[in-house]
């Protein structure tokens, strides 16, 4: 099955005001750039974004802020937007900190068909405020809902037409847990090859969770804080 679509517009054109979306990436690495720019241009808003974080103030998730796109942030680290901590203050924003491993996890019980989780995370603190506590073998442990996402969109290195996924470096990961928990997911990817020129041993997510797929372009692949050493 063919599951390419011509680019952005087009793989995004039917997400409505009031969805719930997964973004992959970790940081600024790895997150869809051009699924990102289509849907600011879009102007759907009142959105639930599930991300590991919330972008910068002029680029990612970022920019659907400064859009006020966004209803509520599902986040684990969010300290590099200002426009986040703005609208966040001001009440304009929802926010839900999210441990990153609770994130992940979350993620994962979606995609394997699980309603919920219990984790040790959490234990203790504002996290398990009105959530239920359960003992076992002599430790607390916080019971934890799967994502409910209508979409997830991801970027991969390199991907084939029926949608098959390989991830390079840091980009890999949150990407393939939200790839197998979105209902719909879309998947943008440097290079698209043709079905059939993936190592089967490399994939790191098949096909069958992709819905559409198309070769993104002009790429900036940004760095949230360049450090440097001094000469």
């Amino acid at each position: 099955m063919n599951k390419v679509v011509a680019g952005a517009d087009e793989a995004v054109k039917d997400i409505p005001s009031g969805s719930t979306i997964m973004f992959g990436g970790f940081g600024l690495c790895g997150i869809p750039e051009n699924c990102i720019s289509a849907i600011v241009k879009k102007g759907i808003n009142n959105l639930t974004c599930i991300s590991n974080n919330a972008g910068v103030d002029d680029f990612g998730i970022g920019l659907m802020l400064q859009g006020k796109q966004v209803k509520k942030m599902i986040s684990s680290y969010v300290g590099e937007n200002a426009i986040f901590e703005q609208q966040l203050l001001s009440g304009e924003l929802e926010v839900d900190l999210v441990p990153q491993g609770t994130l992940a996890t979350r993620c994962m019980a979606a995609g394997y068909g699980m309603p919920a989780v219990w984790l040790l995370a959490g234990i203790g603190t504002e996290v398990a405020e009105g959530k239920e506590v359960r003992n076992f073998k002599g430790k607390n442990y916080l019971l934890e809902e799967a994502f409910d996402s209508d979409f997830a969109i991801v970027k991969a290195w390199k991907g084939d037409t029926q949608g098959n996924l390989i991830f390079k470096g840091t980009a890999r990961n949150f990407s393939p847990l939200m790839a197998m928990a979105g209902k719909i997911t879309i998947a943008e990817v440097e290079h698209l090859v043709p079905a059939g020129e993936l190592d089967p041993n490399a994939i790191h997510v098949p096909g069958i969770y992709v819905k559409r797929i198309f070769q993104g372009v002009n790429y900036e692949k940004r760095i949230e804080n360049r450090t440097t050493r001094k000469k």
